[in-house]
């Protein structure tokens, strides 16, 4: 995780308690901090060395109306598709059930530095990186 931010410690804390899972030909669920083999076993397949997952849903953190982020989401995906990225469909969702869940993606085969390009231009607060280790990681954005 990156270390110095301006995100208040209790959204972080929520985002390294967040499920992120992914909804896969075998789901998973994607955990900050602990290593993944079905997503090694995934990243191998595809033939790449990481992923990222990533939202536009609720910018910066704030509940945003469902069409809005069904538009937001919508216009990530055209995003993706034209940069010529393969990405799975997932939800990240904090197990208290107090935050809805929100629609995401794993982009498959993203650079680092692509992937929080995107994130900050969908307005996140942060990204969950994925590199060769298959052990996600909390990347701050701002």
């Amino acid at each position: 995780m990156t270390s110095s931010s301006n995100i208040d410690q209790a959204t972080v804390k929520a985002y390294l308690e967040t499920h992120y899972r992914v909804e896969h030909d075998v789901p998973m669920t994607l955990i900050v901090g602990k290593p993944n083999p079905s997503l090694a076993a995934l990243h191998e397949a595809a033939h790449v060395e990481s992923s990222a997952f990533i939202t536009a849903c609720n910018s910066f953190s704030r509940v945003c109306d469902v069409e809005v982020n069904v538009r937001r989401q919508e216009a990530l995906a055209r995003e993706l598709t034209q940069l010529g990225l393969k990405f799975i469909n997932g939800v990240g969702q904090h197990p208290s059930g107090d935050w809805p869940g929100e629609p995401s993606f794993l982009v498959l085969g993203v650079s680092l530095e692509d992937a929080k390009e995107l994130g900050e231009r969908y307005d996140q607060n942060a990204i969950v990186w994925v590199g060769h280790d298959a052990v996600p990681q909390l990347m701050l954005l701002r």
